[in-house]
């Protein structure tokens, strides 16, 4: 028969909530009592309940990690799995558990969270994401939840602890380095447009078009929303312009291997008739057919530090919100060559 609480209680001679507070280390409980109970778990051969001791110190020591759609969905992204890694390792060293959503709408995701933190399941939040107007993170910051972001606030970053790439600059470099290999005609394939991410990356596109001097030509601009469900017919009318790009910026490695499946339907090789890049250097890039060149952001890192930024905020209330900038490396492989 198990151990429990009650037994060490009687063998101390005290109630089962003082055995609850030595567990707890609880400083009101004299020294002298402390070592009473301590010898008589070790006389028993009693471990203390994980979660019995959570919740006398009245923490959950677990933390809620928000995806930006179901996990069904998410996991389906080489990102997730690689940035969960990274928090993880972080959590593991706190002894945190992770708790991850599983709602599939923003709404439903929304009222999980609501629900995570209200019904103390877990001590603070991390956010996959950061999106425009998003009612989960004014809900956050409103209401003086620890959280932490991986990517840039929308809003009030000074006040929000997050950790991200330089996004603009890193997009700036790849189409920098196009352009430095005679690509003037260059397309930008981006994220849905509500996200932070994708409008940083879009904006250093056109910024290295603008200093070199070539006109923004909207037409190749493609976002998510005009893809959806339409993503053949989108790379297709893209390629059949008066003047086709002779390379495409992709948001992430999964969409430049669709982007390169549409152009092999159209006849169209890469790269002896358009570079590819893409972002986020999944295990897979390298072993296509061509190399896909890509940019690596340290999806790891990304992870373990957005769980150190909120562990901070959980064990001190006041700790000031910090920014972390993680480093982005341009690889370049065999899906560009100069033109």
């Amino acid at each position: 028969m198990a151990i429990t609480i009650k037994d060490v209680a009687k063998l101390a001679e005290v109630s089962p909530a003082t055995v609850s507070r030595v567990i707890a280390d609880h400083p009101k409980i004299t020294p002298k009592t402390k070592r009473k109970v301590r010898t008589a778990m070790e006389e028993l051969g009693y471990y203390p309940n994980f979660q019995a001791r959570n919740l006398v110190a009245q923490k959950s020591k677990a933390i809620g990690v928000i995806m930006e759609n179901s996990t069904t969905l998410a996991f389906q992204n080489p990102f997730f799995p690689e940035v969960l890694r990274g928090i993880s390792v972080s959590a593991h060293q706190s002894q945190y558990g992770l708790y991850l959503s599983t709602s599939a709408t923003e709404q439903e995701i929304y009222e999980e969270v609501v629900a995570m933190t209200q019904g103390k399941r877990v001590d603070g939040i991390i956010l996959l994401y950061s999106k425009i107007d998003d009612k989960v993170m004014d809900y956050l910051l409103a209401n003086g939840i620890a959280f932490s972001v991986v990517g840039r606030p929308y809003t009030r970053p000074d006040a929000i602890s997050y950790v991200d790439n330089d996004n603009v600059a890193i997009s700036k470099e790849v189409v920098d380095h196009l352009i430095s290999h005679g690509h003037r005609d260059i397309s930008f394939v981006g994220g849905a447009s509500d996200f932070i991410v994708s409008s940083d990356r879009l904006s250093g596109y056109t910024q290295a078009l603008d200093q070199a001097g070539i006109p923004f030509n909207p037409d190749y601009v493609v976002t998510q929303e005009e893809m959806e469900g339409h993503e053949q017919e989108a790379i297709r009318h893209l390629m059949e312009q008066k003047n086709p790009p002779t390379a495409i910026v992709t948001h992430d490695d999964l969409v430049a291997y669709e982007v390169i499946s549409y152009l092999e339907d159209l006849n169209i090789a890469v790269p002896a008739d358009v570079s590819i890049v893409g972002f986020n250097n999944h295990t897979l890039s390298s072993h296509l057919k061509p190399p896909l060149s890509t940019v690596d952001i340290s999806i790891f890192d990304l992870g373990m530090e957005a769980a150190n930024l909120v562990l901070e905020k959980i064990n001190d209330d006041n700790a000031p919100p910090r920014n972390i900038v993680v480093p982005a490396t341009l690889i370049e492989r065999g899906s560009c060559q100069s033109l």
